[in-house]
């Protein structure tokens, strides 16, 4: 790393670790991740503890609201190793009393025992990969559990005091709206305060891309995106995530906000705060570039526009704002309580509307 900015403002940063391992790559998985049988933990836990004490020698003992470990499949981590994680972010900085600590999950790597240990370590929000409902469609996915195994996963951590939430993916080649109908009702009997619910993207770099899959039309998906929000029983507060009121993912509305936020752990990314400038950042040293005020008032466009609530028109975003198409176009743009969101119409398009609403 070893780049040194004095006088760093006490700005509040929310912490995001990456955990790169798992124990196979699915069909779908463009993420940075590999899978290993056997990782050398010792060496990555090192590393990450390495990167928490630069960044307290950077940042000074601020204030931390909400801590996320991504993957990957951080739940494969001796819990010995997250525990020693967890420590020295609380040697080194504040945590928040009422912190969000959320670790993703995969079915088949937790145990009742496990989980109480992520638990007892400081986790209070467990993130589940359940995908789908059907034995069938996990296999082509190319995931590793069986329904039966997400829902022993899902039983476990309702049973405890944590927050829980499942993933889902949908758009699958023979998926239709009817499809999407029966997964939600199924969804809605487990009884889940949050899930997340996201298209399948084919990436030329996956496995699916290499193959040729029919996949459902653009109409299709938008069918199928329309009956999730009309089917779930949970209100959809960003365009792949759905909660009952209060049980909002924080770290990810904490960053789609525009809040600082440290990436720790190779390819975790991070945007710093220090010194009233924003960096764009990197974890594991591989890159730390200051942005211009214009580029991170796009960055917080792009992620603002994503929730229902939308974004705060401070300054630095109504100069990155095209205001005039915005105020042409009010069946995809509302302005509401001092902030700009998307309507539903323009949700459907959101890709193709900030080209539009971006400067």
């Amino acid at each position: 790393m070893g780049i040194k900015i004095a006088n760093a403002m006490t700005v509040s940063h929310n912490i995001y670790i990456h955990v790169p391992f798992c124990m196979s790559k699915c069909n779908y998985c463009a993420f940075f991740s590999r899978a290993c049988a056997a990782p050398d933990w010792r060496a990555y836990t090192d590393g990450i503890l390495n990167e928490i004490d630069y960044w307290a020698g950077q940042l000074g003992k601020i204030n931390i609201p909400t801590i996320f470990f991504g993957g990957g499949t951080p739940s494969l981590m001796p819990t010995t190793y997250f525990a020693e994680i967890m420590a020295r972010i609380r040697a080194r900085f504040s945590i928040a009393p009422d912190a969000e600590i959320t670790t993703e999950s995969n079915p088949g790597t937790l145990d009742a025992t496990r989980l109480d240990e992520f638990i007892d370590a400081g986790v209070n929000r467990l993130s589940i990969g359940v995908q789908s409902l059907n034995d069938d469609e996990l296999k082509f996915l190319g995931r590793r559990h069986s329904v039966a195994d997400a829902m022993r996963l899902i039983d476990a951590a309702q049973g405890r005091n944590i927050r829980v939430s499942a993933d889902f993916i949908y758009g699958l080649p023979g998926h239709t709206a009817q499809t999407i109908e029966k997964l939600c009702r199924d969804i809605n009997k487990i009884g889940l305060h949050h899930c997340s619910m996201y298209e399948l993207t084919i990436e030329p770099t996956t496995p699916f891309g290499k193959m040729n899959l029919k996949m459902p039309s653009n109409d299709e998906m938008a069918e199928m995106y329309n009956t999730i929000g009309e089917t779930l029983n949970l209100p959809r507060y960003e365009v792949s995530n759905y909660a009952t009121p209060g049980y909002e993912c924080r770290h990810n509305q904490n960053v789609w906000d525009g809040d600082a936020y440290i990436g720790i752990g190779r390819g975790a990314a991070g945007r710093i705060f220090m010194d009233g400038k924003w960096y764009e950042q990197l974890g594991d040293g591989e890159r730390f570039d200051q942005m211009t005020a214009h580029a991170r008032a796009v960055e917080k466009i792009i992620t603002g526009l994503r929730t229902t609530r939308g974004l705060l028109l401070a300054p630095d975003v109504e100069n990155a704002l095209n205001i005039e198409y915005a105020k042409a176009h009010p069946n995809l743009v509302e302005f509401t309580n001092g902030r700009i969101r998307a309507t539903k119409t323009g949700m459907l398009i959101l890709d193709d509307l900030l080209l539009d609403l971006v400067k």
